[in-house]
């Protein structure tokens, strides 16, 4: 695992660890990259039929990019308290892979501050021995993508699961011994209507998890289904239908108790996805695997999304990086806003300042007045927040917290280090 194979890599920057910021990570992301079957809206980085094999090498590099963390730091600065497995399908690692990677990572990471431990797990391949070990090696969270409980929704996302997989996988993971669930599904699929996107809902809820996520389909420019709509091949769902399911959705779960903590997001009383927290309250985080994101201090990077090239890195001792970016402090504190701005709580004054030292006040006085005035967010005493008038445009009216003259300090890809 140390010999450089003798490969002409695509640019990349290369990262060294200890010249990064020391400030304490709170958010420990994994992206495991192998599925069985590329969903046509999907556009997170994955491949399909991959052997055991090559599963097998990638828990080896995965432990090894994390060593060339752990090695060099305090060890006070990786001590998170959140850990979540995305991808791709992380439940495609063979078990003994995956029972390998935790206690791989449990050996190179201080954990003992870990407060929750997701991993995301297809309804299609889901068995109670393997959710059974996951949960002895202590992952308290799992998150099923079940995206919708109509057959001909799921063939037009691509999804290859029955619709009763979902609840049959629910149940085991309850019988291994997991009390927190999460449970995915999109709406405005195409040739859905309300009627047919409350049905998966209530099939949902039904299953009593203790958080939903419910996202409106995205069509991303190089997926499948991106091109099929730009060919006129599918319709999108009317903008105010899909209006119509957010608010319907809304309005249904806070009356049973499980209101929106985000705007595509809902959970029980204190059963939010607290890693997706620190994405959002501008906390720090170290991406493992190929295309993983992290954020440190005003450092963020992507690792490079090609299995190949992210194992020859690794392989090699060097950590592959791309959209390198060092965030000046005006453009931290308008990316903090935007994300902030996506809770129900809102913008809070207390934290925006701990976190930028300004006053979002007076740092955006001119889109809150104006903003304002139009209806679209409402200034409270202790925070900024969206009307429901306002959630109908929220990614607009959230990059108007941008600011415009704040450039970040973009590195190119070449063979400098940081």
């Amino acid at each position: 695992m140390h010999s450089s194979p003798a490969v002409s890599l695509t640019p990349f920057a290369t990262l060294i660890p200890a010249a990064m910021p020391t400030d304490p990570v709170e958010g420990l992301y994994v992206h495991v990259p192998f599925c069985f079957h590329k969903c046509h809206y999907c556009d997170f980085y994955s491949i399909t039929r991959q052997t055991p094999e090559r599963m097998d090498r990638f828990v080896d590099l995965v432990l090894f990019e994390a060593e060339q963390w752990t090695s060099v730091r305090p060890p006070d600065s990786l001590r998170p308290r959140t850990i979540f497995f995305g991808g791709g399908t992380p439940s495609l690692l063979p078990l003994d892979s995956m029972r390998r990677l935790l206690v791989g990572l449990r050996e190179r990471f201080d954990l003992s501050r870990v407060e929750e431990w997701t991993i995301e797990v297809n309804p299609a391949t889901a068995n109670e021995d393997y959710c059974r070990m996951l949960r002895e090696q202590g992952v308290d969270r799992l998150s099923f993508g079940a995206q919708s409980f109509k057959p001909e929704e799921l063939a037009a996302l691509e999804r290859h699961h029955d619709p009763q997989d979902v609840p049959r996988s629910v149940e085991l993971a309850r019988r291994a011994g997991f009390a927190r669930l999460n449970v995915d599904l999109i709406y405005a699929v195409p040739g859905q209507d309300l009627e047919s996107w409350s049905y998966s809902l209530e099939r949902a809820i039904a299953l009593g998890t203790e958080h939903l996520s419910c996202y409106g389909l995205t069509y991303e420019p190089n997926t499948p289904m991106g091109v099929k709509k730009r060919m006129g091949a599918i319709q999108s769902v009317d903008e105010s239908v899909e209006l119509d399911m957010l608010h319907h959705t809304r309005r249904r779960l806070i009356d049973l108790g499980m209101p929106p903590y985000e705007i595509s997001n809902y959970s029980r009383a204190a059963e939010e996805c607290r890693h997706n927290l620190v994405y959002w309250t501008g906390g720090n985080y170290l991406g493992l695997g190929p295309s993983a994101a992290s954020h440190l201090s005003g450092w963020r990077w992507r690792n490079r999304p090609h299995l190949g090239e992210w194992e020859q890195a690794v392989a090699a001792g060097t950590l592959p990086g791309i959209d390198i970016e060092h965030l000046t402090p005006l453009q931290r504190a308008g990316e903090l806003a935007m994300l902030m701005l996506r809770l129900s709580r809102g913008i809070n004054f207390a934290d925006f300042s701990a976190h930028t030292g300004r006053s979002a006040t007076d740092l955006f006085a001119d889109p809150i007045d104006r903003l304002t005035r139009l209806g679209m967010i409402r200034l409270d005493s202790d925070a900024i927040r969206l009307t429901n008038v306002g959630l109908n445009v929220a990614d607009s009216i959230s990059a108007e917290f941008l600011d415009p003259s704040a450039e970040s300090q973009i590195l190119c890809p070449s063979s400098r280090s940081i």
